[in-house]
């Protein structure tokens, strides 16, 4: 549980007070250097579905903080919340950041359905934050299709121009390198 939140009773109280306090923290960074009366943040959002060969209660999985090891290289989470890697609303861990200036990034599941098979992540940086939305759904012959969105916000004019970067880096093959590295996974799983 959120140390700031300990008062208050509820989940959905304890989130939306989390939250507010993250987005409180991150804003107060920028208090002395946004210069707001000329500063227009910038919204970039992008979709991509890819096809994984794989049921669906076997994929879903693989798009949670922790098992995304299996089969992305070089992602290693650190957990901050709770206390056991377990992904549910509120789950709350941090990655080293990507581009240049980036120290790193707090991530947080704001939702969580696994009978919907929906996982939505938001992300926090000092110049940007971001969602990111998964969205499973069965197709026949024990397929899978993963709708991906990607939501970026800028903070300062530095993270508009990340936004613009990353969602171009982010998109480039829309996604496909990311249905090779899952399919990939689940074949050796399967030649074991």
């Amino acid at each position: 549980m959120c140390p700031f939140a300990c008062s208050f009773a509820g989940k959905a109280m304890r989130t939306a007070i989390c939250i507010f306090l993250l987005f409180l923290l991150t804003a107060g960074t920028h208090a002395q250097t946004m210069d707001t009366a000329n500063f227009k943040s910038e919204r970039v959002t992008k979709t991509a579905s890819i096809a994984v060969n794989g049921d669906i209660k076997n994929v879903f999985p693989l798009f949670g903080a922790f098992e995304e090891r299996k089969w992305a290289k070089g992602w290693n989470p650190t957990l901050i919340y709770p206390a056991t890697e377990t992904i549910e609303e509120g789950t709350t861990f941090k990655t080293p950041g990507h581009l240049h200036g980036e120290q790193e990034y707090v991530w947080r599941v704001s939702k969580y359905d696994n009978k919907q098979f929906l996982i939505q992540y938001m992300v926090y940086a000092r110049d940007r934050c971001w969602t990111i939305t998964v969205s499973c759904n069965a197709l026949l012959d024990h397929k899978t299709s993963a709708t991906i969105t990607y939501s970026f916000v800028g903070l300062s004019e530095m993270g508009n121009e990340m936004n613009r970067h990353s969602i171009g880096v982010m998109y480039r093959s829309n996604l496909k390198d990311w249905e090779e590295e899952i399919n990939n996974y689940l074949k050796g799983l399967k030649a074991d």
